[in-house]
């Protein structure tokens, strides 16, 4: 097979070779930059009216035109938010003519710095791109708004933003989990850092270093298939992007409100060409945040009658610092007239400190009793009330590095692409307590504890007897500590590319044929090992540390161990505690897997390109292979059987290493078409197949069996696989604006999801009566409309002229089907329920504000999403959902000179609130719910 598609491919080759070029054929090219020659302008639209062939601009601004046949022509540069510009040109029988473009008008900065610049350049590259896609850039002087790269990416069309304690983090896209996009940093394909997940943590990457962020919606063969949201592709600078040096650098600091703390967010960012055939470029970015969070986490809900009640509630005090490193160092050359190479690293730091400080109310074995929104749980007759109240103290860091040297080579018509990259991704949590628990059981005790829920997000609770009981810290013993010896996850990959295409040049336009390979070998693995220590002498009174920063009304968590004193305890006195050693063989030995995911593509395309029509058509092929192991882990209670027979004398746990391996492959088409209707007015259809591959984690066959229940990885899922279709209109107007609007579809078989399975077949020769695993579902679909406006006001009078508008919104409708609550066994049919995908929003607004004038420059900019489905449980009444959110944030920035810049920011000015329940009993119940308030940040910026 491999033998055939290779013939295939060289056949179409010789014959593109032996179509003859014009007999008298010469070569146009150039560079388009800004009047001023500051920035070097891509995706420029560049035209040969008479012959009606188009090309665009790369990052450098650079175009060219092989084989262009003798004569006269009149050359139009167009880009958005600038007049056209046309040149008649003379091109000779043989050799290079050159035509540089200058666009915007003598002495303006529209094109260059701002907003103004932001969005003419964002706008270009969506106008001259190939598919469906959407674009965020930063100005010449390096301003990229937000904080991190997701934060950022909310900004866009059918992007909606999980956070992590108020930060952005994954991305999804037209209401698809965040596994189901793929994300590269220049080319280079990045691994997850995060244990269980196939989608990037983009708060691990500093916007600071970041120069374009491209979000492809449509896929064509020449990319990697495997994307059913979008593909993410992040660009840092490069000395070429721009026509002069550039150095940067950004003083400033960060203020939040609850923490009360300023801490420090500096950057340094240059671009310098050390010749006319060589540049050099980089960044780096620190950003230390120090800030709190209150919440609320409830779980266990009944109902009895009209009172609907929470079995455990949890009452928790984060304080949180944050810090993030980035870096960044390019190295760029021209060698020669035909070949451009690079090599570009990237080192990606965010450390999180985590304290966690916490009351939890277990009442699953208390009385119960009350009426409406309030409940009573007593320890009378027996029955128990169990107050647990923890320290976390963990300190996790997740590194992302990328390394790509590649090129670009062009002879006549012949061009080749090149590239060998490695990309490692890691998360590590060693030396951390996660958590230390403190408990205290209450019978008989008089004690009673009521809970009023008519504040659906803040339940609140009273102890009415035996008070002096619930406060002394002393009742309060250790259960156990969980130290976290060791835990490390990485994630690496190494690839290779080569891509070669030929161009045939026609009356009516540009036909080329191109095919090319890529291979990756990839590695996913996961060790750890979690300790559990005990000391029976051990009080809560031991570890006090100062009062609560909780400040949600009416609470008093009171008393609480310290931030670090039972960390401190620990490491003083490790020989005081004893090692619980069957939960420590179970827990470090259940998680550890290694999966080896290796990846062979090639593919063929044609493409055909005129003034108007852009056809890309073609097929690519995928094969897969995998390596799976895990560990089979057993635990067996004393006097229990024994696999194979025989009891066990003593607790016991048993650990098997399991290795399976497999291998599959896809035939997967795409068709893209854009047509310019008139210049400003473009449209766009798509359609082509894509694949995800499951989550590394369920695939990995790890096993755990207690007693007679199990969770099982399943090493026989297969990927998501998709037909997705898109339809656009697109209309750019002749100042700095635009609007757009769209439609998609997507129809997506083998729809992954976690299932209960009770009475199962047994497992590896064990009965069990409950299995909880992931299995392949039905097909799921989505449907949806995005639309978009932008526009720079500079058409009215006076100060009104310096007003900018962005705005957009996407519904989207996102079904799928998953089996309704248990089945009996694996080989049973489920019935299904039908369910809004996970993380899908049905409506999502985002609008800006902006003012330039001068040396002003503000934004107002809000976030919209709809509430969602978060998490799947056995009924719909039972289900997780998030609320609905909006955020507001500012920014504004004053240039003093053209060298001198302060600016500033304030993040969530409305104190935006994340809140998720179920709707147990027809009423929302709280699950979780976090505030933060807002956090601003300051500073100057320096150019040169």
């Amino acid at each position: 097979m491999n033998r055939i598609r290779l013939a295939s491919g060289a056949a179409a080759f010789a014959l593109a070779a032996s179509l003859a070029a014009p007999a008298f054929a010469g070569e146009l090219a150039g560079i388009v930059a800004d009047e001023s020659q500051t920035e070097a302008l891509q995706s420029a639209e560049v035209v040969i009216e008479e012959l009606g062939r188009r090309t665009v601009t790369a990052r450098d601004g650079s175009y060219v035109f092989a084989d262009v046949p003798e004569g006269t022509y009149t050359v139009t540069a167009r880009y958005v938010g600038a007049p056209p510009v046309s040149f008649t040109v003379t091109v000779p029988a043989t050799g290079r003519v050159l035509q540089n473009f200058g666009l915007g008008e003598a002495g303006s900065d529209i094109l260059v710095l701002g907003q103004s610049a932001n969005l003419a350049s964002a706008l270009s590259r969506k106008r001259a791109a190939d598919g469906v896609s959407d674009v965020l850039t930063r100005d010449s002087i390096g301003q990229f708004p937000d904080q991190n790269v997701a934060e950022s990416l909310r900004r866009l069309p059918g992007i909606n933003v999980l956070n992590d304690q108020g930060e952005g983090r994954f991305v999804t896209v037209r209401g698809l989990d965040p596994n189901l996009n793929a994300t590269s940093l220049n080319g280079v394909r990045v691994p997850a850092p995060g244990i269980d997940e196939r989608g990037v943590a983009l708060d691990v990457i500093s916007s600071e270093i970041i120069e374009s962020i491209e979000v492809k919606k449509s896929l064509t063969p020449d990319m990697d298939a495997d994307t059913i949201g979008a593909s993410i592709e992040i660009k840092t600078t490069s000395a070429f992007d721009r026509k002069k040096d550039l150095y940067v650098a950004k003083i400033g600091g960060s203020y939040n409100d609850y923490s009360g703390q300023l801490t420090p967010d500096v950057g340094f960012d240059f671009a310098t060409k050390l010749s006319d055939n060589f540049g050099v470029s980089g960044g780096l970015s620190y950003y230390n945040r120090e800030f709190e969070s209150d919440n609320v986490e409830a779980d266990g809900w009944e109902q009895d009658g009209n009172l609907v009640y929470a079995e455990e509630v949890q009452y928790r005090d984060y304080d949180v610092e944050r810090e993030r490193i980035s870096a960044t160092l390019g190295f760029d050359a021209r060698v020669g007239e035909h070949t451009e190479l690079y090599l570009k690293g990237v080192y990606s730091e965010f450390n999180d400190q985590e304290f966690r400080r916490d009351v939890i109310f277990r009442l699953e074995r208390a009385n119960v009793s009350g009426t409406g929104t309030n409940a009573v749980f007593d320890d009378s007759n027996g029955a128990r009330i169990q107050i647990r109240r923890r320290v976390k103290d963990r300190f996790e860091s997740s590194k992302i590095r990328t390394l790509v040297f590649g090129g670009e080579s062009r002879f006549g018509a012949l061009k080749a692409d090149y590239s060998v990259s490695w990309a490692k991704s890691g998360e590590t949590k060693d030396g951390s307590l996660d958590p230390t628990r403190f408990d205290a059981n209450f019978r008989n005790s008089g004690t009673q504890i009521g809970f009023d829920y008519s504040n659906p997000r803040i339940p609140l609770y009273s102890v009415t007897g035996n008070n002096t009981g619930f406060r002394n810290p002393n009742n309060y013993g250790l259960n156990s500590i969980e130290f976290t010896q060791t835990s490390v996850g990485e994630d690496e990959e190494f690839a290779a590319r080569f891509d070669l295409g030929y161009e045939i040049a026609t009356d009516a336009g540009t036909l080329t044929i191109q095919g090319g390979s890529k291979a990756r070998f990839r590695q996913k693995d996961f060790v750890g090992r979690f300790e559990f220590w005990e000391n029976d002498d051990l009080t809560l009174a031991d570890v006090l540390g100062a009062g609560q920063t909780y400040r949600l009304p009416g609470l008093d968590l009171a008393p609480l161990p310290g931030f670090t004193e039972a960390t401190r305890f620990f490491n003083a006195n490790r020989g005081a505690f004893e090692l619980n050693e069957i939960d420590t063989a179970i827990a470090s030995n259940v998680e550890n897997f290694t999966v080896d995911e290796d990846i062979f593509a090639s593919y063929l395309l044609g493409r055909w390109e005129s003034s108007k029509l852009l056809v890309i058509g073609g097929l690519r092929y995928e094969r897969t292979f995998n390596r799976l192991t895990g560990n089979l882990v057993q635990f067996i209670e004393e006097d229990g059987t024994l696999p194979g027979g025989g009891i066990a004398p003593e607790d016991t746990v048993i650990v098997s290493p399991t290795t399976t391996e497999r291998n599959y492959d896809h035939w997967l088409p795409s068709l893209n078409i854009r047509y310019a209707a008139q210049p400003n007015l473009i449209m766009r259809a798509a359609a082509y197949r894509s694949l995800v591959r499951p989550n590394i984690a369920d695939l990995a066959p790890r096993t755990i069996i207690e007693d007679d229940e199990a969770e099982a990885g399943n090493p026989n899922l297969v990927p998501y696989e998709a037909w997705n279709f898109d339809a656009t209109v697109e209309y750019y107007m002749s100042n700095n604006g635009a609007i757009t609007a769209g439609l998609f579809y997507k129809e997506i078989d083998n729809f992954i999801f976690s299932q209960r399975i009770t009475d199962p077949d047994p497992l590896l020769g064990v009965d069990i009566t409950r299995l909880d695993t992931t299995l392949n579902g039905r097909t799921a679909e989505i449907f949806g409309i995005e639309l978009g406006f932008s526009q720079q006001l500079d058409f009215l009078p006076g100060f009104l002229s310096g007003f900018l508008v962005q705005a957009n919104y996407t519904f989207t409708d996102a079904k799928g089907l998953i089996s309704d609550g248990n089945i009996a066994s694996v080989t049973d049919t489920p019935t299904f329920r039908e369910i809004a995908l996970p993380s899908a929003s049905r409506h999502t607004f985002n609008g800006v504000l902006g003012y330039e004038k001068g040396p002003v420059s503000l934004r107002l900019a809000g976030t919209y999403r709809d509430l969602y489905l978060d998490e799947i449980q056995g009924s719909a009444e039972e289900d997780r959902v998030v609320d609905s959110l909006f955020q507001l944030d500012f920014s504004g920035r004053y240039n003093f000179t053209k060298n001198f810049q302060a600016y500033f920011e304030w993040i969530n000015i409305n104190d935006a609130e994340y809140f998720a329940f179920n709707r147990l009993g027809g009423r929302e119940n709280v699950l979780q719910f976090e505030r933060y308030n807002w956090t601003m940040k300051g500073g100057i910026r320096l150019t040169f």
